[in-house]
């Protein structure tokens, strides 16, 4: 049995999902839920779920104030929350499952269902931790969580080289030749990572803009790697990379 809880200050929303949990995944029970901070700790701390669905905004603070009061974390989390900038980003920065409201019950069926592959996973706590900091501007986007079918990697971003879209999926190419295929829209990454010094010169890759070695003019322009690789830049963007290179 899958035990889980619901942190939710609405109740008509902690009904709906307690009702698309126990209609979809007949092995979940929900043993607990709250509506606030403490509330919310207490029942964590007594109840040691394997799986925690947490609004953001909940009486006594947020759920952010829930998460900095544990110990630890033995549990997979899934946020359903309305559209919050800062949050979003911290989430997508850390791999985190989350559901935006009005919630879909497509959309919150897929979400369970990647937290319980998840479920075993060693690292629950570094994924954890990563996703408080950046919340917080602590980690100051040193760290990325990449998801994949098998496993989760806590990566270094200033280990990424550049990454390369295989339609919806994303390879990222690491220092040491290490290379990671997730599941996401090469997009997704663009719109987290551009604030770290990233750079998109074609539709098809996001480079490192500190491991660019030079720029080739030749043969339409490509950009010259340290490590050799060659990666094309589309003719809209040869002056805008120029621009970016010159200010670093």
């Amino acid at each position: 049995m899958i035990k889980a809880i619901i942190i939710e200050d609405e109740p008509k929303l902690r009904e709906a999902n307690r009702i698309l949990l126990e209609s979809n995944f007949s092995d979940i029970t929900v043993v607990g839920e709250s509506d606030s901070v403490d509330g919310g700790v207490e029942l964590i701390r007594r109840e040691k779920p394997h799986l925690v669905l947490m609004d953001i905004e909940i009486k006594g603070g947020t759920g952010f104030n829930i998460l900095q009061q544990l110990d630890s974390y033995d549990f997979k989390l899934v946020i359903i929350t309305a559209y919050n900038q800062f949050a979003i980003k911290a989430i997508k920065f850390s791999a985190i499952d989350y559901i935006l409201k009005p919630v879909n019950e497509f959309e919150f069926v897929n979400a369970i269902k990647n937290a319980l592959k998840m479920i075993e996973s060693s690292q629950t706590e570094l994924q954890m931790v990563n996703f408080i900091n950046h919340y917080e501007k602590k980690a100051q986007a040193k760290k990325i969580v990449l998801r994949t079918s098998e496993m989760i990697h806590i990566v270094d971003i200033s280990d990424i080289e550049y990454c390369k879209s295989d339609n919806s999926y994303t390879s990222f190419y690491l220092l040491g030749g290490e290379k990671i295929l997730v599941s996401k829209s090469i997009k997704e990454f663009t719109e987290i990572l551009e604030e770290c010094n990233f750079f998109r010169p074609h539709q098809s890759y996001l480079i490192n803009l500190n491991a660019v070695s030079r720029i080739d003019k030749t043969d339409g322009g490509f950009i010259i790697l340290k490590n050799g690789s060659e990666i094309p830049i589309s003719s809209r963007r040869k002056l805008m990379i120029k621009e970016m290179l010159n200010h670093l």
